[in-house]
């Protein structure tokens, strides 16, 4: 049956959607060091725009510190250059093998500054996640018009579709007051 379809694609997609927001919360700093604040760094690499994990190691030995390590120690000015640049805020050091990143302290002022940021993070999730609901309910309505679904199925369907929506939106809810405790934590 077609409404099952429905659900289920809605239901994938709804995941995506919360999978996307948490994937774009660990790239925000909070006070802890964590190589995923890296992932959206990109380097100029021989005139081809790489991700940084893919050219180097990156570790946090401890929890204010992140290293790293370069496969190609020629590389290791553009990498430099790609985290200055980026808007992470934050200051390499290096050996000449070996690029130290210290994470400072975050300032009160910085701490509302990204809680700001992770609940627009939030609210472009939900949105995605109210876009599905709008796309399915569309489909529904295309359904019962070709008189393939009665209007019976169509407000069960309906209301399993705004279930799925508020249990979603729920979900990126619970990750933005998580990662806002852990922003605001000293």
């Amino acid at each position: 049956m077609a409404i099952d379809d429905l659900i289920q694609d809605a239901t994938r997609r709804m995941d995506k959607s919360v999978e996307a927001a948490h994937a774009e919360f660990t790239t925000l700093r909070t006070g802890r060091a964590s190589p995923a604040l890296l992932d959206r760094v990109q380097i100029d690499y021989y005139g081809q725009q790489t991700p940084l994990k893919q050219l180097a190691t990156i570790n946090a030995p401890e929890p204010r510190l992140i290293t790293i390590q370069p496969f190609d120690p020629n590389s290791v000015a553009q990498i430099e250059r790609a985290i200055q640049e980026s808007d992470l805020g934050l200051t390499p050091s290096n050996d000449g093998k070996l690029i130290r990143l210290p994470i400072p302290q975050l300032t009160e002022e910085r701490r509302k500054d990204l809680v700001k940021v992770v609940r627009g993070l939030a609210e472009e999730g939900k949105v995605a996640v109210r876009n599905v609901r709008r796309d399915v309910m569309h489909h529904l309505k295309e359904l019962v018009d070709k008189g393939e679904v009665g209007s019976d199925e169509e407000h069960r369907a309906e209301e399993r579709v705004q279930k799925l929506t508020d249990d979603h939106v729920h979900k990126i809810d619970e990750l933005l007051k998580r990662k806002e405790a852990e922003i605001m934590e000293v």
